[in-house]
């Protein structure tokens, strides 16, 4: 089943790409906040219909969660809104590996400090390591975008 997971993951992270480079595109015509709109009223119809064919949870649990647990929901939607806000001006790549950049850095502080009551993993140097890789190869990205823009401009 693992194996499975690693995959749908995968192909998660092509959709968001995908996404990313649509929502992009259409916040140039459409506006940032719209595009976000409309990505998640069209997200929330499309669940509304699994959660009625295929739900097996309990909707109203939504209204007895801790407060601090219904942040997501929030923090989710800012993570949309920048990433649209971000990709027309450094490209699609760019936007992705910073995004993953703060998955991983605070990523790493959660586990570290099994804050959500997530599984305690203590930061070493192999993780350090993994961030520093991660934010050379933002760097080397990023300049080849800005190369690449002054020279499509000559």
């Amino acid at each position: 089943m693992g194996i499975f997971m690693i995959l749908f993951t995968l192909l998660g992270g092509i959709t968001l790409s995908a996404q990313s480079s649509i929502n992009g595109t259409l916040s140039r015509k459409a506006g940032t906040i719209e595009t976000t709109f409309l990505t998640f009223i069209t997200g929330s119809m499309f669940l509304a219909i699994f959660i009625l064919f295929f739900g097996q949870g309990n909707v109203l649990g939504i209204l007895e969660a801790p407060k601090w647990q219904l942040s997501a929901a929030f923090l989710g939607t800012m993570y949309l809104l920048l990433t649209v806000m971000a990709v027309p001006k450094i490209g699609v790549i760019a936007t992705n590996i910073a995004g993953i950049i703060g998955q991983l850095v605070i990523g790493m502080l959660i586990d570290h400090f099994g804050w959500f009551g997530s599984l305690v993993i203590s930061f070493d140097l192999k993780r350090s390591f993994a961030l520093l890789f991660m934010v050379i190869a933002l760097y080397f990205i990023y300049k080849g975008n800005k190369r690449s823009s002054k020279e499509s401009c000559a």
